[in-house]
């Protein structure tokens, strides 16, 4: 049964979008650079402080990120914590095979040498987007 706290709890929309520039390894000057000339680090960091972000302003971060906007509005690590506590196989106390025969019949419905080289993919093109970016900013420093 949920409590009226847990029905007005709001999504902190600005510590979510630090959480995702903090996840791409992207600093603040590196956001306010993608975001144009009339941001710097002083004014990102006053956005992440923002429980709601203008949502014009919340597309065009989301872009920046490279994240569906609905992402930053709605994530909760609360709920997201609890979730991954909660839902990996075996968590369940009253399920009947549990231990460690029960992970001995999994079966995976893909190849996970696969999932190994698509996340290696997507971190070398992250990569190369930041060493991209780093060039952008020294190249207007210059």
């Amino acid at each position: 049964m949920s409590t009226t706290s847990d029905m007005e709890k709001t999504i902190h929309q600005g510590r979510n979008v630090k959480r995702f520039r903090e996840m791409l390894g992207l600093k603040q000057e590196g956001l306010a650079y993608e975001l144009g000339d009339d941001w710097n680090q002083k004014k990102i960091s006053a956005l992440e402080q923002k429980e709601v972000i203008e949502p014009e302003l919340l597309e065009q971060i989301a872009k920046v990120l490279k994240v569906p906007a609905q992402a930053i509005k709605n994530f909760d690590e609360e709920a997201a914590i609890f979730n991954i506590q909660n839902n990996y196989e075996g968590s369940n106390a009253s399920a009947t095979n549990v231990g460690p025969a029960a992970y001995m019949n999994y079966q995976c419905t893909f190849n996970p040498i696969d999932k190994i080289v698509e996340l290696y993919e997507a971190l070398v093109k992250s990569e190369r987007e930041k060493i991209e970016l780093m060039q952008k900013i020294l190249d207007k420093i210059k």
